[in-house]
């Protein structure tokens, strides 16, 4: 019977694993951070920090195809119906949760399209 009580406080005191906490999602800048209306696509560079290699890039809410480039820098080519219309189109990331914790969401930059 000690054993069992000494078990269960060392399981209570030292937990059964570790959780690790994600870097916090932040957009810092974007390259470029304007585009003319009825331009061509182009590739959209997001600078930041807190990035996965699953971390998506949303341009005006849609997700795109994005390519990982390092846990500061994410790139997407941003198809030129996206800039269609002039104003601002916000840009944000997501990185999706897994099996232990939820997706997170960083700040909202805008991009805009004269």
């Amino acid at each position: 019977m000690k054993i069992v009580c000494v078990l269960l406080l060392a399981i209570l005191t030292f937990g059964c694993g570790s959780y690790h906490t994600p870097a916090t999602l932040q957009v810092s800048t974007l390259a470029p951070n304007s585009a003319t209306a009825l331009g061509p696509q182009f590739t959209l560079t997001v600078n930041g920090s807190g990035f996965a290699s699953n971390t998506v890039i949303y341009f005006n809410a849609a997700a795109q195809t994005t390519t990982f480039v390092s846990g500061t820098q994410l790139t997407a080519m941003i198809p030129a119906t996206a800039i269609a219309t002039a104003g601002a189109k916000s840009v944000y990331v997501v990185t999706p949760g897994g099996g232990y914790g939820s997706s997170q969401t960083s700040n909202k930059v805008n991009f805009t399209v004269n």
